[in-house]
Order: structure tokens, then sequence, then C-alpha cells
């Protein structure tokens, strides 16, 4: 695909959406900012010449208006439980991709129980979690295996130094009362209580933290296309604690591009074949960053560049995940090959 390609943005005036506005249009592409709020849509506009149209997701002729001219939509308006399934509808009447950027793994489940077969049957590929929950920790568990081969378990780690937590994070976690979803045995299963806790070495960058399991989409978009007998995830508690604080204010802008001075880790640590092998995504700002993962799966759709025939996808799954890496401008990887884990128990 050559010429100009045009991106519906569904909650584009939301955090991560105006960041998802600002990518598309740094990559030279057109998008029409979609939402619920006419208010908050037509405010940007005064900062923002992109066109925008209102549409309420329980009104589907408001929706196919908004997505009419449009070669792709990305929805970045949480709570994706609510959302998702509208704004994925329709996109299988628009015949175009759907993605999206859920942490939710019950929002991804539905899309998988409930929308697979149809989407598969239209042609039309929907990649939810294409974001730095779900979606990086796919890529970086992916470039790490060997795809002949089954996966003896999957350790995944966040390390974060702060969270200020958006709005939308915070509507999410109220409406998200789901069972979290762990893999063992090669089955998904319920996170066990009581919860486990550990210390996880994220060496140079953020040092030994006390970490605790805690699985978001990640384990859905790893499982549904490798084989793994485990997969496992952690999550410092630091962090979660500023997460969990009412009073913890939301995320300030601290760069020209409207960034916080938030630094994250992504640790993936791969047992197969005998061996622990690392491989570590850095960056700034879990919101940003979501961005540029989400436009990249967008384009390499739209492109071509994929290997899917339609049906929900992971992006794995269907992109070449150390190349998809390599054009991420924003994250940094590094690999290595561990002679112990990288997750210790707590001391007593």
């Amino acid at each position: 695909m050559t010429e100009r390609i045009t991106v519906a943005v569904y909650g584009a005036a939301g955090h991560t959406g105006r960041f998802v506005v600002d990518e598309l249009k740094r990559r030279g592409h057109g998008v029409v900012r979609v939402g619920r709020d006419a208010g908050r849509l037509s405010e940007r506009a005064a900062h923002d010449e992109a066109p925008w149209r209102v549409a309420s997701i329980d009104d589907s002729a408001q929706l196919d208006a908004a997505l009419r001219g449009t070669d792709a939509v990305i929805n970045c308006a949480g709570p994706f439980l609510d959302t998702a399934l509208p704004i994925a509808d329709a996109a299988l009447r628009a015949g175009i991709p759907y993605l999206d950027v859920t942490a939710e793994q019950p929002a991804f489940q539905s899309l998988v129980e409930q929308r697979d077969a149809r989407a598969r049957a239209a042609g039309v590929t929907l990649i939810p979690a294409a974001a730095f929950y779900g979606g990086l920790a796919d890529l970086l568990v992916t470039a790490a295996a060997n795809p002949q081969a089954p996966i003896d378990r999957a350790d995944i780690a966040v390390g974060l130094d702060s969270w200020h937590p958006t709005r939308g994070t915070r509507v999410t976690g109220e409406r998200n009362r789901a069972t979290r979803m762990i893999q063992r045995g090669a089955k998904l299963t319920a996170l066990p209580q009581p919860v486990q806790e550990g210390v996880w070495s994220f060496g140079e960058d953020m040092g030994a933290q006390e970490v605790v399991m805690l699985p978001f989409t990640e384990v859905m978009t790893v499982s549904r296309h490798l084989r793994a007998d485990t997969i496992e995830s952690w999550f410092a508690t630091s962090a979660l604690r500023e997460l969990r604080d009412p009073n913890t204010p939301p995320p300030k802008a601290d760069d020209e591009l409207g960034r916080s001075a938030q630094q994250f880790v992504m640790d993936v640590v791969v047992a197969q074949s005998g061996e622990l092998r690392r491989i570590r995504a850095t960056g700034c700002d879990i919101y940003a960053v979501s961005a540029p993962i989400v436009v990249e799966a967008a384009e390499r759709l739209l492109r071509g560049m994929h290997s899917t025939k339609g049906g929900v996808a992971s992006l794995g799954e269907i992109f070449d995940a150390a190349d998809f890496l390599s054009a991420l401008d924003t994250v940094q990887v590094t690999r290595e090959v561990l002679t112990a884990p990288a997750l210790r128990a707590k001391a007593r």
C-alpha cells in the first residue's frame, strides 16, 4: 500500500488517544478523531486540524458514519469491556482492521470468543492489546523464543519508577473486576490465592525490586500463538501502591511530546531447551509508548506486512517480532543469556 492511509481513532480526546493521533500525523497519515463527547473533541479542534466525529458506542449508525472513508480504526477508549465489541462490530461492517490498546483480559477474551469466527469469515483482522500491555510483551517473548520448540515458561516482569494513572485507568480498574488469569500446564488458570510475591532483578535499569504476580493481556497475547507450559506476570509493588493510592495525581507532561518522566522496564525471561533467554525493553511513559506500537501495527496491516487472513490476532503471531521491535524508535531492546532466574523468593 503506497497511498496515504486514513485511520479513525476512537477515544481521540483521551490521554492515550492524543498520543496515537500525534503519532499517526507524525508519520504522515490521515486521521479522523472520534469520540463520545463533542465538547472534548471540539476543544481539541483549536490545536488539531484533523476532522472529528461524534459516535456513541450504542449507536451503530453513528459508528458506521464515523468510520466511513477510513482504512482502519484504533480504539483508545476504555473501559474496553464496554467499547471493544461495538467498535469491532463497526469495523467488521466497514471491512477494515480493528486495533486497540486494552490491558483488560476479559475484553481480549470477549473478542476471541464472540468475534473471531466472524472476522475470519470476513477476512478482517482484529488486534486487541497492541500496546505496552499485551503487545510489547508478546513481541519480546516471540523474539526471544524458538518457535519450533515448546516454551517451558515465560516470566514477564514490569518495572516502573512511578505510576501516575490517567482517569481512564482508574475508571477501568473500577469496572474490571474479573478474575485475572495466568497460564500453567498449557492452560489458562485463575490467578492463585494468596497472590504470590517475589523479588525480581531488573539489572542496572532498576535494580532488585519487590514484585507481585499481576497478569494483564500479555498472558492472552502470548498464549494465543506460542506453545508455553507456563506464563506468569510480575509487577513492581512500589508502582502498584501508587496506582492504588487515590491521591496519586494523573501523569504530567515532562517534554515537548507531552510524555511524562516515567521510566519503564519490561523484562522477559524465556526458559526453553535448557536455556534462560532474557530480552528487555526500556523506555519512557507507558501511555505514550503505546502509540508507536499500535500505529506500527496498523501500518503493517495496511501494507500487507503480516501473515493473517483475518480473525483475532496478536502482534507476535502475525508480524516479524524482531523487525517490529527494531522499528520502534522509542523503545530500547537488549538481550542476554542468564545463568540464574531473575525472580527469587521474597525474604520473610
